[in-house]
């Protein structure tokens, strides 16, 4: 599951299409790949952060399905459309407001598309030859002895473009991002530079801000937690299987009363991840005072448990009535193609694609 959040800043185009009581504002863009399926891992460390900064006043907040991504790493259309519909109920259980929120999905704003070809034809092939996904694969298929393009589509290829059109339809200039997700913003800013160019200046070079306090929460091996490890935890298991996912984390073979260190410990770091500052502190004294690893776990759910009972409720309420998350969506899309509507309306004429008279 791919996460990019992008921040505009107020000075760009899509502010212009907004109310004028929102044009000192922020925007925060953020994209979820539309495959598997939302873990502890990707609720820590991506979407309960990112829907807390939608309740900030000094912001403008845009979530999309990236289904357009997803169907770069699944072809499985039965697999796509489920995830979909569990990510967007998953974002609506934990409490995005779709009324303070542009809340769409990607493949429901054509401009998307159309930009990216625009993008495309100013491209330099040589940059996409440089994208780490592309040249990982050539490279596990230069390991394995086959040919460096086999199994490699132009999906893959010219994905950064995808990318960048994600990112230059909203003109961002601030975009927080993992230090593994740099080139993505350098790719979208050589591109932008090239089409300013060749046709005028239309969009606004981002900037890389690097996030290096992204919350990284361990799986059930002590590895971070994710879907290629098998190792995760599903966000809405329901109760007894969240206990079971819970009991089989990996401890040591320390008995009850002997002191068991909280700082190597996975169960310590997925609680310090859902608890007060008070209650971490009191937890690390029941480590260094031997707490059973039973107990430990046994508290360890009951805090997770508190925690997701209600927006688990909400998610399979949601999963039962998805008319009511494609309405949402919908609603979404109309907020979304008043600013990419005009935009692109302006990009066709500075590409010479508009009437003969």
């Amino acid at each position: 599951m791919m996460w990019t959040t992008i921040e505009t800043g107020p000075k760009n185009l899509i502010m212009s299409q907004l109310p004028a009581s929102t044009v000192e504002k922020n925007t925060v863009l953020t994209g979820i790949t539309t495959t598997g399926t939302p873990h502890l891992g990707n609720y820590v460390g991506a979407i309960r952060p990112a829907i807390e900064a939608s309740q900030k006043p000094d912001i403008n907040a845009y979530y999309f399905l990236a289904d357009y991504h997803a169907l770069i790493k699944c072809q499985d259309p039965a697999m796509v459309h489920q995830s979909s519909r569990e990510i967007a109920a998953t974002w609506l259980a934990l409490g995005l407001n779709t009324d303070n929120v542009v809340f769409y999905r990607q493949s429901d704003v054509p401009e998307i598309t159309q930009l990216m070809w625009f993008l495309s034809c100013v491209a330099a092939k040589g940059l996409m030859n440089r994208a780490h996904a592309y040249k990982d694969s050539v490279q596990k298929n230069q390991d394995a002895g086959e040919d460096q393009d086999y199994g490699i589509t132009m999906g893959l290829f010219s994905y950064p473009v995808l990318m960048a059109a994600d990112i230059l339809m909203f003109n961002a200039t601030r975009v927080p991002v993992g230090r593994d997700q740099i080139q993505h913003i350098e790719m979208a800013r050589d591109i932008a530079q090239r089409f300013n160019h060749v046709y005028g200046e239309h969009f606004t070079l981002p900037e890389a801000v690097i996030d290096d306090h992204v919350a990284v929460l361990q799986g059930l091996d002590g590895r971070k937690m994710s879907k290629s490890y098998g190792n995760t935890i599903p966000l809405f298991l329901p109760e007894k299987q969240l206990r079971k996912h819970i009991n089989k984390i990996k401890t040591n073979l320390l008995e009850p009363g002997e002191p068991k260190d909280p700082d190597t410990s996975t169960v310590f770091q997925i609680w310090r991840a859902f608890a007060s500052s008070e209650q971490t502190a009191a937890m690390r004294r029941e480590f260094e005072n031997g707490i059973a690893w039973g107990e430990a776990k046994k508290q360890l759910f009951e805090l997770i448990e508190a925690e997701l009972r209600e927006p688990r409720q909400r998610y399979y309420e949601l999963l039962e009535n998805p008319s009511h998350i494609e309405n949402m969506l919908n609603e979404g899309a109309e907020k979304a193609r008043a600013v990419s509507v005009p935009f692109m309306a302006k990009l066709n004429r500075a590409v010479g694609l508009h009437s003969l008279s």
